[in-house]
């Protein structure tokens, strides 16, 4: 049973699936989506105090970005619109709103608890 779990842990470690190969490519598209999508965020938060609209805009500009980039590739450079980096752009905009909209504003409440209480 030993040598099972063993096995199965270094297949499960040194597999060259092709599922598993990321490219780097994509990994910086990801990387410039979060950074649109941050700097996007702290800078209409900063304006609005509104977090769902600090939330929908990072994200529509990284989106933005995403697919105004492919598009010149796809039209101007390369003749191919690539799909996955796209995405990948995407999905660094989305998992750095949602992450920035989930801490955002806690202090706030926090504060306003702890005022409360002391009142009690």
């Amino acid at each position: 049973m030993r040598t099972i779990i063993i096995l199965f842990f270094t297949l499960l470690f040194f597999n060259t699936g092709s599922a598993q190969v990321t490219l780097e490519d994509d990994g910086l598209h990801f990387a410039v989506g979060a950074a649109i999508s941050s700097g996007t965020y702290a800078y209409v938060y900063s304006k609005t105090k509104n977090k769902s609209k600090a939330f929908w805009y990072s994200f529509g500009l990284s989106s933005l970005a995403g697919f105004a980039k492919e598009f010149y590739d796809g039209n101007i450079i390369t003749g191919k619109f690539d799909n996955s980096e796209m995405i990948s752009t995407m999905l660094g905009g989305l998992s750095a709103s949602y992450t920035f909209n989930i801490f955002t504003g806690k202090r706030k409440k926090k504060k306003r608890e702890e005022l409360l209480a002391s009142f009690n």
